[in-house]
Protein backbone atom coordinates (compact mmCIF):
# COMPACT_ATOMS: atom_id res chain seq x y z
CA UNK A 1 0.00 0.00 0.00
CA UNK A 2 1.16 3.47 -0.87
CA UNK A 3 2.36 5.61 2.34
CA UNK A 4 -0.08 7.98 1.07
CA UNK A 5 -3.33 5.97 1.30
CA UNK A 6 -2.22 3.83 4.69
CA UNK A 7 -5.62 3.74 6.99
CA UNK A 8 -3.52 5.23 9.44
CA UNK A 9 -2.23 8.68 7.48
CA UNK A 10 -5.84 10.42 8.10
CA UNK A 11 -5.48 10.02 11.48
CA UNK A 12 -2.04 11.43 12.25
CA UNK A 13 -2.66 14.09 9.81
CA UNK A 14 -5.93 15.23 12.08
CA UNK A 15 -3.27 14.45 15.27
CA UNK A 16 -0.69 16.59 13.53
CA UNK A 17 -3.31 19.89 13.00
CA UNK A 18 -4.15 19.21 16.27
CA UNK A 19 -1.06 19.49 17.77
CA UNK A 20 -0.31 22.75 15.78
CA UNK A 21 -3.30 24.25 16.80
CA UNK A 22 -2.18 23.65 20.62
CA UNK A 23 1.12 24.95 20.08
CA UNK A 24 2.27 26.00 16.34
CA UNK A 25 5.62 27.65 17.44
CA UNK A 26 6.46 24.22 19.18
CA UNK A 27 5.51 22.42 15.59
CA UNK A 28 7.77 24.83 14.23
CA UNK A 29 5.10 23.41 10.27
CA UNK A 30 1.83 24.75 8.95
CA UNK A 31 1.71 20.51 7.26
CA UNK A 32 3.48 17.45 7.66
CA UNK A 33 6.49 17.15 5.66
CA UNK A 34 5.85 16.14 1.94
CA UNK A 35 7.40 12.98 0.63
CA UNK A 36 9.70 15.27 -2.02
CA UNK A 37 11.59 16.57 1.30
CA UNK A 38 11.69 12.79 3.28
CA UNK A 39 12.78 11.05 -0.13
CA UNK A 40 15.60 14.11 -0.22
CA UNK A 41 16.50 13.22 3.31
CA UNK A 42 16.89 9.84 2.79
CA UNK A 43 18.85 9.73 -0.18
CA UNK A 44 21.46 11.40 2.63
CA UNK A 45 21.70 8.58 4.57
CA UNK A 46 25.10 6.34 3.10
CA UNK A 47 25.05 3.03 2.59
CA UNK A 48 25.92 0.54 5.74
CA UNK A 49 27.78 -0.42 8.44
CA UNK A 50 25.76 -3.83 8.10
CA UNK A 51 23.99 -3.48 12.05
CA UNK A 52 24.45 0.55 11.88
CA UNK A 53 21.49 1.90 13.56
CA UNK A 54 19.61 5.21 11.56
CA UNK A 55 18.12 7.29 14.61
CA UNK A 56 15.13 10.02 13.43
CA UNK A 57 14.29 12.94 15.21
CA UNK A 58 11.05 14.18 15.68
CA UNK A 59 9.28 11.65 13.24
CA UNK A 60 6.18 13.47 13.81
CA UNK A 61 3.28 11.61 11.62
CA UNK A 62 5.79 9.36 10.35
CA UNK A 63 6.39 10.90 6.57
CA UNK A 64 10.07 10.79 6.44
CA UNK A 65 9.88 7.47 8.75
CA UNK A 66 7.87 5.86 5.49
CA UNK A 67 10.41 7.33 3.02
CA UNK A 68 13.47 5.77 4.49
CA UNK A 69 11.47 2.22 4.99
CA UNK A 70 11.31 2.79 1.60
CA UNK A 71 14.78 3.83 0.77
CA UNK A 72 15.26 0.23 2.13
CA UNK A 73 16.40 0.81 6.09
CA UNK A 74 15.53 -2.39 7.79
CA UNK A 75 12.90 -1.68 10.53
CA UNK A 76 14.88 -2.76 13.19
CA UNK A 77 17.56 -0.74 12.23
CA UNK A 78 15.58 2.54 12.40
CA UNK A 79 14.51 4.19 16.13
CA UNK A 80 12.33 6.72 15.68
CA UNK A 81 12.37 9.81 18.96
CA UNK A 82 9.21 10.94 19.56
CA UNK A 83 7.93 13.69 22.02
CA UNK A 84 4.65 13.25 21.34
CA UNK A 85 2.74 10.63 23.07
CA UNK A 86 -0.30 10.75 20.74
CA UNK A 87 2.22 10.08 17.65
CA UNK A 88 3.96 7.82 19.20
CA UNK A 89 0.97 6.18 19.53
CA UNK A 90 0.29 6.45 15.66
CA UNK A 91 4.14 5.62 14.86
CA UNK A 92 3.91 2.49 16.49
CA UNK A 93 0.89 1.49 14.97
CA UNK A 94 1.85 1.95 11.11
CA UNK A 95 5.08 0.79 11.61
CA UNK A 96 4.96 -1.45 14.39
CA UNK A 97 8.99 -3.19 13.45
CA UNK A 98 10.47 0.60 14.04
CA UNK A 99 11.37 0.94 17.34
CA UNK A 100 9.37 4.31 18.30
CA UNK A 101 10.83 5.80 21.67
CA UNK A 102 9.10 8.63 23.55
CA UNK A 103 11.31 11.25 24.53
CA UNK A 104 12.77 14.70 24.05
CA UNK A 105 15.68 14.48 21.59
CA UNK A 106 17.13 17.56 23.20
CA UNK A 107 17.81 15.25 26.40
CA UNK A 108 17.97 11.50 24.70
CA UNK A 109 16.63 9.39 26.98
CA UNK A 110 18.33 6.41 28.44
CA UNK A 111 16.47 3.98 26.64
CA UNK A 112 17.98 4.93 23.61
CA UNK A 113 21.22 4.47 24.52
CA UNK A 114 20.14 0.80 25.04
CA UNK A 115 18.62 0.25 21.95
CA UNK A 116 22.28 1.21 20.30
CA UNK A 117 23.93 -1.15 22.84
CA UNK A 118 27.38 -0.42 21.19
CA UNK A 119 25.84 -0.67 17.68
CA UNK A 120 27.23 2.32 15.32
CA UNK A 121 25.35 5.01 14.71
CA UNK A 122 25.06 5.19 10.92
CA UNK A 123 23.00 8.05 10.27
CA UNK A 124 20.36 10.61 12.21
CA UNK A 125 17.74 12.08 10.47
CA UNK A 126 16.41 15.55 12.30
CA UNK A 127 12.76 16.74 11.55
CA UNK A 128 13.12 18.57 14.56
CA UNK A 129 11.95 22.50 14.62
CA UNK A 130 15.75 23.65 15.44
CA UNK A 131 14.71 27.63 14.34
CA UNK A 132 11.84 27.64 17.05
CA UNK A 133 14.81 27.28 20.28
CA UNK A 134 17.53 29.51 20.88
CA UNK A 135 21.21 28.89 18.74
CA UNK A 136 23.03 27.51 22.09
CA UNK A 137 20.23 25.15 22.17
CA UNK A 138 19.98 23.89 18.33
CA UNK A 139 23.94 23.71 18.51
CA UNK A 140 23.90 21.86 21.79
CA UNK A 141 21.50 19.43 19.96
CA UNK A 142 23.59 18.87 16.69
CA UNK A 143 26.80 18.54 18.23
CA UNK A 144 25.49 16.14 21.21
CA UNK A 145 24.51 13.88 17.93
CA UNK A 146 27.67 14.68 16.00
CA UNK A 147 29.59 13.22 19.09
CA UNK A 148 28.09 10.07 18.71
CA UNK A 149 28.61 9.55 15.08
CA UNK A 150 31.32 8.23 13.41
CA UNK A 151 33.77 10.15 11.01
CA UNK A 152 32.22 11.29 7.85
CA UNK A 153 28.34 9.85 9.33
CA UNK A 154 25.94 12.51 8.39
CA UNK A 155 23.46 14.34 10.68
CA UNK A 156 20.76 15.09 8.10
CA UNK A 157 18.44 18.25 8.96
CA UNK A 158 15.78 20.25 6.69
CA UNK A 159 15.11 24.03 7.08
CA UNK A 160 12.66 26.60 6.31
CA UNK A 161 15.34 29.36 6.39
CA UNK A 162 17.85 30.92 4.33
CA UNK A 163 20.55 30.08 6.56
CA UNK A 164 21.44 26.80 8.56
CA UNK A 165 20.08 26.70 11.69
CA UNK A 166 23.11 26.17 13.18
CA UNK A 167 26.28 27.29 11.80
CA UNK A 168 28.58 24.74 11.02
CA UNK A 169 31.53 26.16 13.17
CA UNK A 170 29.07 25.84 16.15
CA UNK A 171 29.38 22.68 16.00
CA UNK A 172 32.77 21.82 14.28
CA UNK A 173 31.64 20.33 11.24
CA UNK A 174 31.47 20.42 7.39
CA UNK A 175 28.28 20.84 5.78
CA UNK A 176 26.38 20.55 2.20
CA UNK A 177 23.40 21.85 1.30
CA UNK A 178 20.51 20.70 -1.14
CA UNK A 179 19.05 22.81 -3.87
CA UNK A 180 15.20 24.19 -1.98
CA UNK A 181 12.46 21.48 -2.22
CA UNK A 182 9.61 22.97 -3.97
CA UNK A 183 7.19 20.48 -3.42
CA UNK A 184 7.01 21.26 0.38
CA UNK A 185 4.79 23.66 2.75
CA UNK A 186 6.78 25.80 2.63
CA UNK A 187 9.61 25.20 0.72
CA UNK A 188 12.40 23.25 2.40
CA UNK A 189 16.40 22.38 1.98
CA UNK A 190 18.55 19.54 3.30
CA UNK A 191 21.61 20.44 5.79
CA UNK A 192 23.84 17.61 6.14
CA UNK A 193 25.97 18.48 8.85
CA UNK A 194 29.56 15.76 8.94
CA UNK A 195 32.64 15.51 10.96
CA UNK A 196 36.10 13.96 9.86
CA UNK A 197 38.07 11.99 11.44
CA UNK A 198 40.10 14.87 13.20
CA UNK A 199 37.21 16.63 14.33
CA UNK A 200 35.15 13.64 15.52
CA UNK A 201 34.95 13.16 19.12
CA UNK A 202 36.37 16.22 20.44
CA UNK A 203 33.73 16.81 23.06
CA UNK A 204 32.16 13.08 23.92
CA UNK A 205 29.35 12.62 26.26
CA UNK A 206 29.88 9.72 27.86
CA UNK A 207 26.90 9.86 30.42
CA UNK A 208 24.87 9.47 26.86
CA UNK A 209 26.87 6.77 25.09
CA UNK A 210 27.56 4.50 28.04
CA UNK A 211 24.58 4.17 30.05
CA UNK A 212 24.62 1.16 32.53
CA UNK A 213 22.25 -1.79 32.19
Amino acid sequence: MDADQHPLRRQADAAFIRSWLKNPLKMGAVSPSSRALGRRMAEAVPEGPADGVVVELGPGTGVVTACLLEAGIAPDHLACLEYSAEFCTLLRARFPRVHVLQGDAYEPPAALAHLLDGRPLRAVVSSLPLMTRPEPDRARAIARYLDLLPPGAPFIQFSYAFAPPVRAERVDAGTTVSPWIKRNLPPARVITYRRDAGRAGREALPAFAVVPK
